[in-house]
């Protein structure tokens, strides 16, 4: 990482990216005609603003990946109708399951092209759920552990189904939260088991919670990063800024989704500006974003302790146990055959 640590206040970096960043949208010359792009969580939110955006730049084939088919489907009809020279494609894929997660990446790997991946489902829960299938805290399997498997088995599967001219893309969605999380539980040691404790969990804990999770996706972009040429497939976070109708407070206590919603408007990005962050960061950034958060429309430092001796040491060994977690896929095999030369 290049960039030094950020020195702004979460107030300053709230203020500079709502009030005086200007949404900027793709260039018209933006063409995406022939290409396929995967994105998960498609049905909703800026997942489904960032299809209606691949679409309006001409993108051929889109395979929206949504938990379930019916509401998926649903939200594709009006896309469907709208572009009707485009392959618009519903996937099922439930980010709490790890059976579903890799029977979606097998289903993937019959298409005859993928060229770019977005990786938009994520959750932020109100209360402490244990995930029955997996035995992790919800919102830690679906924003870290779940994201994490998937982008590792997508990535042979884009190496293959690029076009030879050009590096596949996966774009991970991260959030401003990321920047300014605790990270009480560091020491923890093992450290996936501590996301697992219940103790002293509620509304601050969740919050807190979630800006840690986008946290991990960080040093996961990272360590990526580390493992793959850039000139097969590039990787890097995306964090929109904060967007009226995404859906992630659904979970959260009344009180605090009244307080988003007087936040969401008198500062909050449209899905539609949410979506544009997206194709910047997927099709437009080049190599320079290769392991980086862009945020703004710029290439943005990581969390500060991510620069220190101690992250450093944290995010070896959250690589290290995760790729023991993972390990019934054969992760690691995965990531040795992307590794760069």
């Amino acid at each position: 990482m290049a960039l030094l640590p950020s020195t702004a206040s979460p107030l300053q970096a709230f203020v500079r990216a709502q009030f005086l960043t200007k949404p900027v949208p793709p260039p018209l010359s933006t063409c995406l005609a022939g290409q396929t792009v995967i994105i998960t969580g498609a049905n909703t939110g800026i997942g489904l603003a960032a299809v209606a955006s691949l679409l309006r730049y001409h993108a051929s084939h889109i395979v929206m990946a949504s938990r379930s088919v019916e509401k998926g489907e649903a939200a594709a009809a009006p896309l469907r109708k709208q572009y009707p020279n485009a392959q618009i494609e519903v996937r099922q894929l439930d980010m709490l399951s790890y059976e579903s997660i890799q029977g979606f990446v097998k289903t993937c790997s019959n298409l005859s092209r993928i060229d770019k991946v977005i990786l938009n489902a994520g959750v932020a829960m109100g209360d402490f759920v244990i995930n029955q299938t997996t035995g992790h805290e919800a919102t830690f399997q679906v924003n870290y552990l779940s994201t994490a498997l998937l982008a590792i088995l997508l990535l042979p599967v884009l190496k293959s189904k690029r076009q030879a001219h050009a590096p596949g893309r996966i774009t991970i969605v991260a959030s401003g939260m990321a920047l300014v999380s605790q990270f009480a539980n560091r020491e923890a040691n093992p450290l996936i088991p501590s996301f697992d404790d219940p103790k002293g969990w509620g509304t601050a804990a969740a919050l807190e919670r979630y800006g840690l999770t986008k946290t991990l996706v960080l040093m996961l972009v990272q360590k990526l990063s580390e493992n793959v040429d850039p000139s097969e497939v590039i990787i890097n976070a995306i964090e929109p800024g904060l967007v009226g109708g995404s859906g992630l407070q659904q979970h959260a206590p009344a009180y605090l989704r009244a307080i988003f919603r007087f936040v969401h408007a008198i500062a909050a990005r449209s899905t539609e500006q949410g979506a544009w962050s997206y194709v910047d960061a997927v099709a437009l950034k080049g190599q320079e974003s290769h392991g980086g958060l862009v945020l703004n429309w710029k290439i943005h430092p990581f969390h500060p302790m991510m620069y220190e001796p101690s992250g450093k040491k944290i995010t070896e060994r959250l690589w290290k146990e995760t790729m023991q977690e993972l390990g019934f896929s054969n992760v690691q095999g995965i990531i040795d055959s992307m590794r760069k030369a």
